[in-house]
């Protein structure tokens, strides 16, 4: 598919920026992301803000709401319940319609004073700006499980991702258009991007502390999030779990011919039942793994044949 970057369609004046910000019970960051926003954005021309609420249990639908009763710039879309943050990001991503789209995280961690440098590095001709976190300020956990996720991902795919890459991100009209024509439901943004090409480039920042809420993505979420995008940018999970499954049975036949070997010319029966028990639990173990390797891929495709939608739209004022 050809595509052509928007600046080459438009002149600079008719250009429209879009920010889509997922979120889930941010009430009371909603209103400083809007003012900060308006700093930012407001001397560039007209911006359009679409806010996404994935199920949110707290006031954040209804403070939404009063603000696009007040603005005609703000656009909503809120979800039957939670479906995820990539569910929401996604649902926001195909029902914007600008020229730039910016996606960002609505509890400020994601500087909006970062944006002029995105639009600045859009204008040089990237259709893709990556804002890269600067880790200096996460635990020592974070940054060692960090680390290790993108050491993974990175080996077994055939695209490579920046270690510290987020959701804080620019897209040109083009690549959203593409996003929006893929079919894909389980889907990993983070290394999605990367595999679609185009000229991108990465800017690093530094992550804002959280003023209000708590952090949504917790260690169960966070392991959730990297499986699904380890099975979702490659097969070799399945082609590991094939080679092991190979080295292991040449092993156990080996051994098999040995102990007959022992057993018929030398009449010696090989002792060593400790040995056989946590030989045979190792394979077992191994087993167990590779099949729950091949289960995670077999539920990814039964989600994809089902065809349900991604999401289901409660409310919007989005027409």
């Amino acid at each position: 598919m050809k595509t052509k970057s928007t600046e080459q369609k438009k002149p600079a004046s008719a250009l429209t920026i879009g920010v889509v910000v997922p979120l889930l019970n941010e009430e009371d960051s909603i209103p400083d992301l809007v003012t900060q926003l308006d700093q930012v954005l407001q001397p560039l021309g007209p911006y359009e803000l679409l806010l996404v609420d994935d199920g949110s249990t707290d006031s954040s639908i209804d403070v939404i709401k009063d603000l696009a009763g007040r603005r005609d710039n703000v656009r909503f879309i809120s979800l039957t319940r939670n479906f995820g943050h990539q569910v929401a990001l996604k649902t926001g991503l195909e029902n914007c319609h600008s020229d730039i789209v910016i996606s960002m995280d609505a509890d400020l961690q994601h500087p909006p004073a970062e944006i002029p440098r995105m639009i600045d590095a859009w204008r040089k001709g990237h259709m893709v700006v990556n804002m890269i976190r600067d880790a200096r300020g996460n635990s020592l956990f974070k940054r060692a499980t960090s680390s290790l996720f993108y050491k993974m991902i990175n080996s077994i795919s055939d695209f490579q991702i920046t270690p510290g890459s987020s959701d804080f991100r620019l897209l040109d009209k083009s690549v959203v258009d593409l996003i929006r024509s893929m079919p894909e439901h389980c889907l990993f943004l983070r290394g999605f991007i990367p595999w679609l090409g185009f000229k991108q480039v990465d800017l690093s920042y530094e992550l804002a502390e959280r003023k209000h809420g708590k952090r949504k993505y917790r260690l169960f979420k966070m392991l959730q999030l990297a499986v699904t995008g380890i099975i979702s940018s490659s097969i070799r999970p399945l082609r590991i779990a094939f080679v092991i499954g190979a080295v292991t049975s040449s092993i156990a036949v080996i051994y098999a011919i040995y102990a007959l070997i022992i057993r018929v010319f030398y009449d010696v029966a090989i002792t060593g039942w400790a040995s056989l028990l946590i030989g045979m639990m190792l394979l077992g173990g191994v087993q167990l793994l590779m099949l729950g390797v091949i289960g995670e891929y077999v539920g990814r495709v039964f989600l994809e044949v089902k065809g349900r939608p991604d999401s289901v739209i409660a409310e919007s004022n989005i027409d």
